[in-house]
């Protein structure tokens, strides 16, 4: 295994000595301090360590309250239920029991945890009868919970905290929710936060409730999921199966999402493994598929089963019975059609734009829905997406039926073209948003590390919100890691974008690392996160070279200098974190800066050594040799994070290549930069001597020796 890659308060430092600017990697020393407890992200804070008048003992006395659920609740909820006894566990380390059916009448437990959907569970719905637990603002909504300490609901029991979700999934965030608020992050498992341990566990009286998301879908998409993701999944899972997706599904509803476009790079969801769809189904999250993948069909199915051209015009019979398929293969699952088509391989479908055409491929497929399932189309949630040349579509006057969610996209790059009219409204079917963390095509590729400015996502989803595109919004991820933070930020902004506001970005980002991290390193984490966003969007990796900032004036430098500045800045909070918290802190925060400060070092150092080279400085070969330095420490932080970081649990995941774009593709390996070197003349040609030679000074405009002091 890689040693962990050398730091320090400036790991890249480029000074100028002997009349070569050297860069220097220095190694720092590391400590270990205790960290505060985790904080929730948005909302009040309702679970606190001290007990007072009328609070819920969650844990106190070493022991937990019991929770319960009834056997007839949907499996999802009796599944989170198990999840929110395992985080009880975590926090505690008193796991409490679980019981699922039977009375809670007879004195079961003094104080008791009823989790339970309104309408599926006798216990709850007894507990709205008899006037103790108020469900108002919350039945027949969508997603929506209440979690409220009622007093002797039953004989026998002297409290109760009550979880009463409006739906299945109001349920289930009603739980997640408290895993949050003793400590639990999103990302306990996928990026190894830890919890921090309490002896006690108190809910405060009254009603907790977030109400009803403003956004009603609101997931995420994997994509482009080669080499890193894929690489991870197949050494972990095995590939692309159930188990992969029951972390994945358990991510998105913690987060309190609900819906998922699949990874679909040579995968098909529905056909890989037969236990996919009705692990969706269990967990309750919402499955789609991509803007070119109509009917729930995953692309690479037309590859493997498919009969003849993917032509509608001539083999729309066999594009039908694939369709049907798709339809009839989803059953009863929750899902959300994607209607409409584009050519093979996420290609424009013709060459103009074949209005007729698509609208006849829309009123085929809404048929076949009806057909497969005897509902009325009109009922059954259906997308088409108006995605690069299909929006040109729309612009010339295509509709589709006002059931359907017209699903507006970005520019590939963070900027919505296209926006909800006050005449486009009022569609029962709504508007959403495909949005990009992640991208591939062209002009070129972004794939590798995250470079979202939160601002940006929150400026560009707020037109999004104000303008009722609120039905569907979809962000495309990548890999999942390393988009952990924007990803927060997205489903955060979804479920209630006033919430947020333009001032409270840098209190949401507080909060965010707070949760990772604890309260103390909260505030100087935020710091280094928001100046990393704000220098990472200034252009992607992918896109950068030796002319992205001028060598010839000191932008170049000054932009070396801030990324160094954040390295050592990210680097020393490093040092001053628990050994609990250091393998999240360096996926989620170390690992990026580093990885990018030493990318666009090695580009500076590159357009020093060309400069030189130029003006025949035999500074050059020593600038060559630095960036040869650099390229490899590269290499070296790729395998520290694959091989290092978590005993190497993440091992793929920065497979990513991005050093070498000659296109928009990918190239198949990193490449050096190209540097030049001169011929140094020795002393003899110069008719000096050697000592004479060394004694030789050059002097730049500014009057500074060039090759020393």
């Amino acid at each position: 295994m890689p040693t962990e890659p050398r730091s320090s308060p400036a790991t890249l430092r480029i000074r100028r000595a002997a009349g070569v600017f050297v860069a220097l990697l220095a190694v720092s020393s590391s400590s270990s301090t205790s960290s505060a407890a985790s904080a929730q992200v948005l909302g009040e804070r309702y679970v606190t360590q001290a007990d007072g008048r009328g609070r819920f003992a969650l844990f106190a006395g070493g022991r937990a309250a019991p929770l319960h659920v009834d056997s007839a609740d949907w499996p999802g909820v009796i599944r989170a239920a198990g999840d929110l006894r395992a985080d009880l566990g975590r926090v505690t380390g008193a796991a409490p029991d679980l019981s699922v059916g039977g009375s809670l009448g007879g004195g079961i437990a003094r104080r008791v945890v009823i989790i339970g959907t309104i309408g599926k569970s006798a216990t709850i719905d007894g507990l709205v009868r008899a006037g103790k637990l108020d469900v108002r603002g919350v039945a027949g909504r969508w997603e929506t919970f209440v979690i409220q300490t009622v007093d002797r609901p039953m004989p026998g029991v002297e409290q109760a905290l009550v979880i009463a979700g409006s739906d299945r999934r109001g349920a289930i965030f009603g739980i997640y929710d408290l895993s949050a608020q003793i400590g639990v992050s999103p990302w306990y498992w996928w990026a190894d936060v830890p919890v921090q341990r309490q002896t006690a566990l108190y809910v405060t009286p009254g009603r907790h409730t977030r109400g009803e998301p403003a956004v009603r879908y609101r997931g995420i998409f994997i994509n482009d999921e080669a080499p890193a993701l894929s690489g991870w999944a197949g050494a972990t899972f095995g590939g692309f199966n159930h188990r992969f997706y029951e972390k994945v599904f358990e991510l998105i509803l913690r987060l309190k999402g609900n819906y998922l476009w699949p990874a679909m790079w040579g995968s098909a969801f529905y056909a890989d493994d037969s236990l996919d769809a009705r692990t969706a189904d269990l967990y309750g999250v919402v499955i789609g598929t991509s803007h070119h993948e109509p009917m729930l069909r995953a692309h690479d199915e037309w590859r493997r089963s498919g009969s003849g051209p993917w032509d509608y015009t001539s083999n729309d019979s066999a594009l039908r019975a694939f369709w049907r398929e798709g339809a009839r293969r989803v059953g009863v699952n929750e899902s959300v059609a994607t209607v409409g088509m584009r050519g093979d391989g996420d290609e424009p479908m013709t060459q103009g734009t074949a209005t007729a055409l698509l609208e006849r491929i829309v009123a085929d497929q809404r048929r076949i829905l009806g057909e497969v399932t005897g509902r009325d189309p009109s009922t059954i949630p259906q997308v088409w997406a108006l995605y690069k040349e299909v929006q040109d579509y729309y612009d010339a006057g295509m509709r589709v039926p006002p059931d359907v969610t017209l699903l507006f996209s970005d520019d590939n790059w963070g900027n919505l073209r296209r926006l909800p009219t006050a005449a486009d409204r009022g569609r029962p079917g709504g508007f959403g948003v495909y949005y990009h963390f992640d991208y591939v095509g062209g002009p070129r590729n972004y794939k590798w590390l995250n470079t979202t400015q939160i601002a940006r996502v929150w400026e560009q989803m707020r037109l999004a919100s104000q303008t009722g595109a609120t039905r569907l919004w979809i962000v495309n991820v990548g890999d999942i890691k390393p988009m952990e933070q924007p990803i927060s930020f997205f489903l955060d902004y979804a479920w209630n974008p006033s919430a947020i506001p333009a001032d409270r970005i840098p209190a949401w980002r507080r909060a965010w690392a707070a949760q990772q991290f604890g309260a103390g390193p909260a505030e100087p984490v935020a710091r280094v996160l928001g100046e990393y966003e704000r220098l990472a969007s200034q252009r992607k990796p992918e896109l950068r070279d030796t002319a992205t900032f001028s060598a010839s004036y000191d932008e170049a430098a000054r932009n070396a200098a801030a990324w160094s500045r954040l390295e050592g800045d990210a680097a020393a909070i490093r040092d001053g974190l628990g050994a609990g918290y250091r393998d999240a802190y360096d996926q989620l925060v170390l690992h990026p800066v580093r990885a990018l400060a030493n990318l666009d070092a090695l580009y500076h150092v590159v357009a020093l050594d060309r400069l030189h080279a130029r003006q025949g400085r035999a500074s050059a070969n020593g600038l060559a040799d630095s960036a040869r330095r650099l390229f490899a420490r590269d290499a070296e932080l790729t395998r520290w994070y694959n091989e290092r970081i978590a005993g190497g649990r993440w091992n793929h995941m920065m497979d990513q290549t991005h050093i070498g774009y000659t296109y928009w593709q990918e190239p198949p390996r990193n490449q050096m930069p190209r540097v030049d070197l001169i011929q140094v003349p020795a002393a003899a040609e110069l008719g000096v001597t050697t000592d004479e030679a060394g004694q030789l000074v050059s002097v730049d405009a500014d009057g500074i020796p060039a090759n020393g002091p």
